[in-house]
């Protein structure tokens, strides 16, 4: 059977150290480190996550400073609000929870955002640092995989690693810290030919591309890293009842690969670790001082 590679117990290991951090930070500094998650609208998802997010926080000490604003708020009106919070001192870091209500222009706010207080990483300039391989704030999902194959000690340097999504939060991003990390990098999608024979062939396979249960056994070469980033709400048909699944068929794929992560237990908890570094990050670099 594969080795699990347990995202939920790293990710409170990770948590108590930035809680030990946040306490000592307090009492030197007179703050702790803050975090702003700007919600706009009534999403239940997104009001899941950002609860999620904020709780995460407030475990370690991270103050919560965040905004809720009406479905109807304009343009302007999110423009300005951030604008507030890059202006506001006691804000080390900004998230603009997506999706944003159609009526609003999510690229061009995302843009307004401080780059020195872009914990989600998706600015320009940090998706350009990425690029440059300079430091920078990083996608909190692929670096939460970054530190999760570390942890474990899954070699990527020569390895061949296929990236099945190209977005702008996780696949893009993602295929570019692997290859940072020296591996050997295909990007793969809807689109690609062949799909089956380039997943196969991945010594570390990621999968992001938001279908439950898309990659099965036949598709994943004997004793690879899988890594489930879908995160899909299925319902039995039987029982009515609903459950979380990833873009793996886990129970097919785990006798075939090395490595897997689960659903959910995997790569979610690293996301959420990520955004607590990186408002650590951001916290530290503004009062100059050491990690």
């Amino acid at each position: 059977m594969a080795q699990l590679l347990d995202g939920k117990a790293l990710a409170k290991q990770i948590q108590a150290d930035c809680l030990t951090k946040v306490q000592s930070w307090q009492v030197r500094y007179g703050r702790a480190p803050g975090l702003a998650v700007l919600m706009v609208g009534d999403n239940p998802a997104s009001a899941a996550y950002v609860r999620n997010k904020e709780r995460a926080c407030q475990q370690v000490g991270i103050a919560s400073l965040g905004k809720h604003l009406p479905t109807e708020s304009t343009q302007a009106e999110v423009a300005q609000e951030i604008a507030a919070l890059n202006q506001n001192s006691d804000v080390d870091g900004i998230l603009v929870q997506l999706p944003l209500p159609p009526h609003l222009d999510a690229t061009a706010l995302l843009n307004l955002i401080d780059p020195d207080k872009d914990v989600d990483g998706l600015h320009p300039t940090n998706l350009g640092r990425l690029v440059r391989g300079e430091a920078g704030l990083r996608s909190c999902t692929p670096a939460g995989i970054m530190r999760l194959l570390a942890a474990y000690g899954i070699d990527l340097a020569g390895k061949k690693a296929v990236v099945l999504g190209r977005s702008i939060l996780v696949g893009k991003p993602m295929g570019l810290m692997l290859l940072g990390a020296d591996a050997t990098v295909v990007m793969a999608h809807s689109k690609s030919q062949s799909l089956a024979e380039l997943t196969r062939s991945a010594d570390i396979l990621v999968a992001a591309v938001g279908i439950a249960n898309f990659i099965n056994a036949p598709m994943v070469k004997l004793g690879a890293t899988v890594i489930d980033v879908g995160i899909n709400r299925v319902t039995d048909s039987e029982t009515g009842q609903s459950r979380l699944v990833g873009d793996v068929d886990f129970a097919a794929v785990e006798p075939v690969a090395g490595a897997i992560t689960p659903v959910p237990g995997g790569v979610g908890p690293m996301t959420v670790a990520m955004l607590i570094e990186n408002t650590m990050v951001s916290y530290c670099d503004r009062l100059q001082i050491s990690r």
